[in-house]
């Protein structure tokens, strides 16, 4: 059983959403940011919403309301931010994937990534 700190993968990409954010993390963005973040794989907008209250009840991240606007029919939207334990394990997250870097790379070469990188459309390494 995890620690109840730890992170999954989607609650790092939700985070690293919110974190690139900043003030305009809201459901939408969030989502948008973590489908970028996660290609090739799609991301429901459902799944955002549901991990959002997830980091919310872990004390991760916390919400409030915006103002009304009248671009949303005069409704507001749920704003986002980190808190201070979501920072910290986000930032603990980040440690060990780097550890995990180091070993991989070291036995496979840094080479291996391009490949995937390629494939996904991402930036290689």
């Amino acid at each position: 059983m995890p620690k109840p700190d730890s992170l999954g993968q989607f609650e790092q990409l939700v985070l690293t959403a919110i974190l690139t954010l900043r003030d305009d993390a809201y459901g939408v963005s969030i989502h948008a940011k973590a489908q970028e973040l996660a290609k090739p794989k799609s991301v429901s907008l459902g799944a955002i919403y549901v991990t959002l209250d997830r980091l919310e009840d872990k004390g991760l991240v916390s919400s409030r309301l915006s103002d009304p606007t009248p671009e949303r029919g005069g409704r507001a939207k749920r704003c986002y931010q980190l808190e201070a334990l979501g920072e910290r394990a986000l930032q603990e997250s980040a440690v060990t994937a780097k550890r995990i870097w180091d070993v991989t790379s070291e036995i496979w070469g840094k080479e291996w990534a391009k490949a995937p990188a390629k494939k996904w459309g991402k930036q290689p390494i």
